[in-house]
């Protein structure tokens, strides 16, 4: 896999998951640990994708 289309998957998947995110806070019965670990995940992802894109500049 390249590296563009790695960080075109995990955009895809940052996108997903904060759908995800909205769509559970639009539910009060919404388990906040579940909440909290999809919060947790999407940053996960997002750090990935900072990380890429700062090594692609220094590069």
């Amino acid at each position: 896999m390249s590296m563009q289309s790695h960080l075109e998957e995990l955009e895809r998947r940052h996108a997903e998951m904060k759908r995800k995110i909205e769509d559970a806070l639009m539910h009060p019965s919404t388990d906040s640990l579940k909440l909290a670990d999809m919060k947790r995940q999407k940053l996960k992802i997002k750090d990935e994708i900072e990380r890429i894109r700062h090594d692609k500049t220094l590069h």
